[in-house]
C-alpha cells in the first residue's frame, strides 16, 4: 500500500505540538502507516478552525490523559463531531499539587531548593517510572480500544510531552517500532513551535529570568533519559517488552496482529 505522507505540518492556532506519527519504521521493515495515530497538547483552546481540521481527520477517538486539576486549569477539549473523547488520567490531581504551585508561584530561592542539582529531572525520571508501573490499567484499555474500533486516533495530555508521550510510545512498541524512532519521535516535541509555553503566576521580568528558565527547564523539556528510564522499568519489571505487553496490558498475539492491522501500512 502506497503511504500518504503529508505535504506540509498543520499551523494549528490553540493546539500546541501536532503531528501525525506515521512514516515511523518497525523492526520488520514496515512502516506506521499516515492518518491513524495523531499526538498534541490539550484541545481546550482549539480554535474554530482548528477544530475544523481535526474533524477533517476523521477521528474515531481522542484519548484525553489529563487529570481533573489540568482540565480545571486548562479546560475541557472542544467537542468534534462524530468523535469519542476518553478522559483517562494518568497522573492523580492530588499528587505534586504543592509543586506545581511552587512551579507557579515560588521566587527563585524556592526555585532553587525544589528544582537545582538534578532535583527537576530526577523527578521527571521518578515520574515516568510510576506511570509504567502503576497505570497498566489505562494503557491496556487503550490498547485494546485501539485494536478494536478506536482508529483513527489523537493522544493527548496537557503539553502532548509527558502522558501522551508515553502512551505513545507503548503503541508503538506494542506494533513493533523500532525503538531509535520511537525516542526521536518522543523528542519531536522540543521544536520551538511544539514547546509547552511556562506559564508563571507573575508577569514580572523576575519571574522569567534565564536562572529560573534553566531551573525549569527539565521540566519542560523532552528528555532521551526520561523515556529510556520507561524503557528500563519495562525491563527490571517484567523483563522484556514481550512480557510487558502480555502479563502487563494483556496483550496476546491475536491482539498485537489486529494493532499491527491498523497501524502498520
Amino acid at each position: 500500500m502506497t503511504q500518504q505522507v503529508p505535504s506540509t505540518e498543520p499551523e494549528l492556532t490553540g493546539v500546541r505540538n501536532f503531528r501525525d506519527v506515521g512514516g515511523l519504521p518497525t523492526v520488520d521493515g514496515r512502516r506506521v502507516a499516515y492518518g491513524r495515530l495523531f499526538r498534541s497538547g490539550h484541545l481546550a483552546h482549539a480554535t474554530a478552525s482548528d477544530a475544523a481540521f481535526l474533524t477533517s481527520l476523521g477521528l474515531h477517538t481522542i484519548f484525553d490523559f489529563r487529570n481533573a486539576a489540568d482540565q480545571k486549569l486548562e479546560g475541557a477539549d472542544v467537542e468534534l463531531p462524530g468523535t469519542r473523547n476518553v478522559n483517562l488520567p494518568l497522573t492523580d490531581p492530588a499528587h505534586g499539587a504543592e509543586f506545581w504551585t511552587m512551579v507557579r508561584d515560588g521566587d527563585l530561592d524556592q526555585l532553587r531548593g525544589l528544582l537545582a542539582d538534578g532535583k527537576a529531572a530526577n523527578r521527571m525520571i521518578v515520574s515516568y517510572r510510576t506511570i509504567i508501573k502503576e497505570r497498566t490499567a489505562e494503557h491496556r484499555q487503550v490498547l485494546h480500544a485501539l485494536a478494536e474500533d478506536s482508529v483513527p486516533a489523537l493522544m493527548h495530555c496537557a503539553a502532548g510531552k509527558d502522558r501522551a508521550g508515553l502512551s505513545v510510545a507503548v503503541t508503538l512498541l506494542a506494533i513493533g517500532v523500532e525503538r531509535e524512532a520511537i525516542v526521536t519521535d518522543y523528542l519531536e516535541s522540543n521544536a520551538a513551535h511544539r514547546r509547552y509555553k511556562v506559564h508563571r503566576s507573575s508577569s514580572a521580568a523576575s519571574a522569567y529570568t534565564p536562572e529560573v528558565m534553566e531551573l525549569l527547564s527539565p521540566l519542560f523539556d523532552a528528555r532521551a533519559e526520561y523515556l529510556a528510564a520507561a524503557f528500563e522499568t519495562i525491563e527490571e519489571t517484567w523483563g522484556g517488552v514481550d512480557a510487558y505487553l502480555e502479563r502487563g496490558l494483556g496483550v496476546t498475539p491475536e491482539t498485537g496482529e489486529r494493532l499491527r492491522e491498523r497501524f502498520l501500512d
